[in-house]
């Protein structure tokens, strides 16, 4: 039988007794009615005299906290834990310190307890709690059977225990738990909610509805419940049955959990923007909430605004320094703006924390790659993998640091997880087909290689939403918008800076390897692909109460041009060295080369394209980070690519001569220094012979291409698509190319794209 362990923070260890005592009595009293500044002013009294008097320390630390002076609070609760010496005090400093959001010092405080008493069940159940907050979740799910194994019918461990199972992909697992829980506790409102989103998880929605709906009736302010039911009712019958349960959810006086509650069902929607302002109003009520800053980090990550990501992520390492969850997501979030030696670090401080995570060596592999160390990104990769051998993810970036060579062991550790490819999820089993389709190619089996091709794209096109019809309508209706008229209308207006150079095309083309060119030259930075033109023209459309730019350009003045090219620039130079020339490689910005002359009419653009069938089986061949819904079925792929075409060919007509130049990768692999030379001619600059020597500059290079563009130039992936003409007749029809029938001579799929 469990020993009851007593929490009494009033206790005096410090002398003074009598007057002590009733100071502190009177403190608490004054506490209690809310008068701040009394209590605090008595409380400090009392320390003064006896520094140690843990009740004081408590208490005033309490005060502090609800004046949300929460560094003070926290100083004053370790002092406390330092001074007490008795398992009742720690166990209550231990939930103080957990209730803060800071588990690693809960869980000193907690231990203490079980040396004193081992077999003290809430303390294994608070333990359980706090390792799970720090990210572990099998020391979670110790502690909580520790706590069933001594008290059977604690209903509120078997509720934390599904709680674990629930966050550990564990669904099946969760919903035993909870149902135990409320055979013990049926009015345990949290419990019916936990055990509704379970069920909602393996989509048993009517289930989960009646248990929302119960936690309801037994608690009708559950702002969780409340949004809970209300996302699920707008996916089961439409957005309005959902209204009522979000209102009323914001109505509670819980008003920080209902907003990141709501915050929370709004990103399973993939509503991040409306997240966003839930989180942001949930920081305003209490900005100390690590949680909130994570959730917050993971959605500006998804809105590709990383540099508020990376804010929000280290705002959760400074309040929870050891965290292992919060120190990997920095490490990634960092590579998102190019900033591969802070992310290194990150990942280290990961492995201190916690050596058999991972993602933090496939962090690692990662900033090598751009780095240029490929060697070292193979044995950060290597050993990601030999600490999860089934993340196909993490055979991938391996497969694509080198090329595969006669009896590569990464192609038997594929064919090996290939044989159980039906155990690992649709996102694995992608990976896993275009590592092998990688694998092949390297080594010539070219069937082979096509076969996993055709399986990847399958499987990653039925995952994501393309509207086709919508795309090339917007192809065909920038042609009709951009007229020579409106060029020629538009002159006067714009920003007058040259510090923009633009690398355009098709991924794949080629965009790469000429920013690697530009940017060996001294006076040229290239800042990789940005995004920040489009976030330009965004903002200027939501500042005007548009959906599409398209809307605006009509009735845009000089003036506001003016605004989206100041607006560029003053995302693409944070963070920038001084240069005389910026270039900016994001190859989809070829849609808005009409309005970048506008905006910005002294930047120059320059166009890469290469072979369009080879263009194309490249692109078929990438699995891409980013959302590219055109390129993962061949038919959509080549329909695209005369989209795009046609596109370009209406821009070489409207933009005046001298803005746009266009090059050809095969050009460049055949003349290099003369195309070179016409390129850095182009953006006003006197040639250098650094800029021949490309794959020896010392630059980061994060796209795919980060191995191939540290190699000399080279032929063999011109032509690389013969091998593959039966198998690519649904895009060359959609391209309208003949087929040609000349026998080519095999070569591996590689590219400098």
């Amino acid at each position: 039988m469990a020993t009851r362990v007593k929490t009494n923070l009033g206790a005096s260890n410090a002398p003074g007794g009598c007057d002590i005592a009733r100071d502190f009595h009177l403190a608490r009293r004054w506490q209690q009615e809310c008068k701040w500044q009394d209590a605090e002013r008595l409380y400090g009294s009392i320390l003064t005299v006896a520094p140690k008097h843990v009740g004081s320390l408590c208490g005033l630390g309490a005060v502090y906290k609800q004046q949300g002076r929460r560094e003070e609070a926290l100083a004053l609760f370790r002092r406390a834990a330092a001074a007490a010496d008795g398992p009742d005090v720690q166990l209550g400093l231990g939930v103080i310190f957990a209730n803060l959001d800071h588990p690693k010092e809960a869980i000193g405080c907690f231990k203490q307890v079980l040396v004193a008493n081992p077999d003290h069940a809430e303390t294994h159940h608070h333990l359980g709690n706090a390792w799970q907050a720090l990210g572990e979740p099998q020391r979670a799910i110790r502690h909580h059977a520790r706590a069933l194994a001594i008290k059977p019918d604690f209903a509120q461990a078997h509720r934390d225990l599904g709680a674990v199972f629930a966050a550990s992909d564990r669904p099946d697992a969760a919903i035993a738990c909870y149902r135990r829980a409320l055979a013990l506790k049926a009015d345990d409102a949290k419990a019916q909610c936990l055990l509704g989103d379970a069920l909602w998880r393996l989509a048993r929605r009517d289930e989960a509805v009646a248990h929302y709906e119960r936690a309801l009736a037994i608690r009708p302010d559950l702002a969780r419940a409340r949004c809970s039911l209300g996302i699920l009712l707008s996916e089961l019958i439409g957005p309005h049955a959902a209204i009522v349960h979000f209102e009323q959810a914001l109505a509670e006086p819980d008003l920080l959990e209902a907003q990141i509650r709501i915050g929370r069902a709004l990103e399973t929607l993939n509503r991040h923007e409306e997240a966003t302002a839930c989180y942001y109003r949930a920081l305003a009520l209490n900005p100390s909430r690590a949680d909130v800053h994570h959730r917050l980090g993971i959605v500006l990550q998804a809105l590709d605004r990383h540099d508020e990501a990376i804010a929000h992520d280290e705002a959760v390492v400074s309040l929870r320094p050891d965290d292992v969850s919060a120190c990997l997501a920095l490490a990634i979030a960092l590579q998102k703006r190019n900033r591969f030696e802070g992310s290194i670090a990150w990942a280290k401080k990961t492995l201190a924390l916690d050596p058999s995570k991972a993602e933090a060596h496939h962090a690692i592999g990662v900033a090598l790659q751009a780095l240029g160390d490929l060697e070292g990104a193979s044995q950060a990769y290597a050993k990601a993998i030999a600490l999860a051998p089934r993340a196909a993810v993490f055979h991938l970036n391996l497969a694509h640091s080198k090329p595969f060579t006669a009896d590569d062991p990464r192609l038997s550790a594929l064919e090996a997880l290939a044989q159980d490819l039906p155990s690992l999820d649709a996102e694995q089993q992608i990976a896993l087909h275009f590592a092998l389709g990688k694998a092949y190619a390297d080594r010539g089996q070219h069937q082979k290689s096509f076969h996993h091709l055709r399986h990847g794209n399958a499987l990653k096109r039925a995952r994501i939403s393309y509207d086709e019809a919508g795309t090339l309508g917007l192809f065909e209706r920038l042609r009709e918008i951009f007229t020579g008229e409106l060029m020629q209308a538009g002159r006067e207006g714009g920003d007058p800076s040259r510090l923009p150079v633009f690398v355009i095309g098709m991924p794949r083309s080629g965009t790469t390897l000429v920013e690697q060119i530009l940017a060996s030259h001294s006076r040229v930075f290239g800042a990789g692909e940005r995004d920040d033109f489009r976030r330009a023209v965004s903002a200027l459309t939501r500042s005007k109460g548009a959906t599409r730019f398209l809307e605006l350009l009509p009735t845009l003045d000089p003036q506001e041009l003016g605004r989206i090219g100041a607006g560029y620039l003053e995302r693409i130079k944070a963070g920038a060295p001084p240069a005389e020339r910026i270039v900016d490689k994001m190859p989809s910005n070829f849609i808005y080369a009409g309005l970048i002359h506008l905006a910005l009419p002294r930047a120059r653009i320059i166009h890469i394209s290469r072979d369009p069938v080879d263009t194309c089986l490249s692109c078929f061949s990438l699995l891409f980070s980013g959302e590219q819904p055109a390129l993962y079925d061949l038919g959509e792929l080549g329909r695209y690519y005369r989209a795009y075409a046609g596109l370009m060919g209406h821009w070489r007509t409207v933009l005046p001569p001298g803005v746009l130049l266009d090059v050809q990768y095969e050009d460049i692999v055949d003349n290099l220094e003369a195309q070179a030379r016409k390129m850095i001619a182009h953006c006003g600059l006197e040639f250098e012979d650094a800029c021949l020597a490309f794959d020896q500059a010392q630059r980061p290079v994060a796209t795919a291409s980060s191995a191939q563009v540290r190699q000399p130039i080279y032929r063999h992936a011109v032509g690389r698509w013969r091998p593959f003409m039966n198998e690519l007749q649904p895009l060359l029809e959609a391209l309208g190319v003949p087929s040609a029938t000349m026998p080519m001579p095999l070569s591996p799929m590689v590219d400098h794209a």
